[in-house]
Formats: structure tokens, C-alpha cells, sequence
């Protein structure tokens, strides 16, 4: 029980950060990064990745600095977002903040309780680490998700297993280990009633510190 309760200074920061987000539904990509970081970087992401039940998108809107920093940032997650839609095939590509958020389906990198990459969908892993060899900037953290079927431990465990081969993947195509941290969710982050769904994998791009410290020296924020 105590894990799906959510305390009170989340629900403080998810108030605070309401009208932010509710302003930023008319902006492009790019301004929403410059509102949305000057209103909910640090702690305050990261409380609203706990409450919305995802650590990936808490990740992203934790990192997030804000202003004109921001904005250069999110102007290179735009760019970097339409060229990975137009790379990866049976992949979600979103904004979130000035990040941005990838999900895979884990039927199209895994077999059935497999955490081994399937030879199909290597194509996909090669192309966005290619992506990501050509915005070295950025921080990766890729988590992984179960459905609810089996033990709880189980699920844990294989979660991980799988978010720790995608980083093996990538880093064998020559992303750099230290930019990759992974998190295996288990079943504790459902996004549907469908198992089907609730099997993924997910990969949270952002500016890794030393390029958001860099733009705010030179930008002033």
C-alpha cells in the first residue's frame, strides 16, 4: 500500500507545476522546454515522475534547467525527435520537457521472457545509438517494464535484465557506458489495462550537467 500512496509534498509540486504545463499546451517544443524547466526542474521533476508513475519522464523534467538555456536545448531535442521518428520503425517518439522520451514495445526487442536482443530489432538500437553519436550532450536512462503476470521479484528482475541488454547493445555500438544508467520497473509503472503495453522498454534523452552548466554560463541563467 505504502508504495502507491503519494505524499504530500508531491501533490505540493504537482500544484505548483499545474499551470505551467496547462500554459504550455499552445507553445512548440521548444518554448514548452523554457516553461516547463524554469518551473519544474530538480526535485520538483523528479516528484512529479514519482506521482505520474514514470521514472524515464521524471528524469527528463528533473533535468530540466529552463529559460534561454532550455530553449536552445529543447530547439536540439526537436531536431533530434524528427530524425529519430524517420529512423525508428514501431517506436514512440516524444517530447517531454526539454527531453526527450522513446518506447519500445518489449515484443519488438524480446522474446517471451527472454532479455537476449532479437535480431529484428537491431536495426532500431543501431539507429538510435547512431542518434546518439551525434548528439554526444545527453544523458540516456532506458528502464525497463513487465506486465503483471508472475512474482513481483521475477518481474523486477527481468526488467532490469532487459534495460541492461539495451544499454549492452548500445554501448557496443559505440555510445559510451558513463552517458547510460538503466532501471528495471518491474510491473510498478503500468500505462494501460493491456499487458501487451505494460511490456516496454524506455529511453529518456537529456542534457547530460556539463552541457546544461556550459548554456547557463553562457546565457546567464
Amino acid at each position: 500500500m505504502i508504495k502507491n500512496m503519494v505524499r504530500l509534498p508531491t501533490i505540493v509540486a504537482l500544484l505548483a507545476v499545474a499551470p505551467l504545463t496547462s500554459a504550455c499546451s499552445s507553445l512548440s517544443g521548444t518554448q514548452r522546454g523554457a516553461v516547463i524547466g524554469a518551473g519544474a526542474g530538480g526535485a520538483v521533476g523528479a516528484a512529479i515522475g514519482r506521482a505520474t508513475g514514470s521514472t524515464a519522464k521524471g528524469a527528463i523534467i528533473g533535468a530540466a534547467i529552463g529559460g534561454t538555456a532550455g530553449a536552445v536545448i529543447g530547439n536540439q531535442m526537436d531536431k533530434q525527435k524528427g530524425e529519430l521518428e524517420d529512423d525508428l520503425d514501431n517506436a514512440q517518439v516524444e517530447r517531454v520537457g526539454e527531453g526527450l522520451l522513446i518506447t519500445f514495445d518489449s515484443g519488438l526487442l524480446f522474446d517471451y521472457d527472454s532479455d537476449a536482443i532479437k535480431g529484428a530489432s537491431r536495426a532500431n538500437l543501431t539507429d538510435l545509438a547512431a542518434s546518439l553519436r551525434k548528439y554526444p550532450g545527453t544523458e540516456v536512462l532506458i528502464v525497463g517494464h513487465t506486465d503483471a503476470q508472475g512474482s513481483d521479484e521475477y518481474n523486477y528482475g527481468l526488467s532490469q535484465r532487459r534495460a541492461a541488454s539495451a544499454k549492452s547493445f548500445l554501448v557496443s555500438q559505440g555510445v559510451p557506458s558513463n552517458r547510460i544508467r538503466t532501471e528495471g520497473r518491474g510491473e510498478t509503472e503500468p500505462v494501460s489495462a493491456s499487458d501487451a503495453q505494460n511490456r516496454r522498454v524506455e529511453v529518456a534523452i537529456f542534457a547530460d550537467e556539463a552541457t546544461r552548466s556550459a548554456l547557463q554560463r553562457q546565457y546567464g541563467n
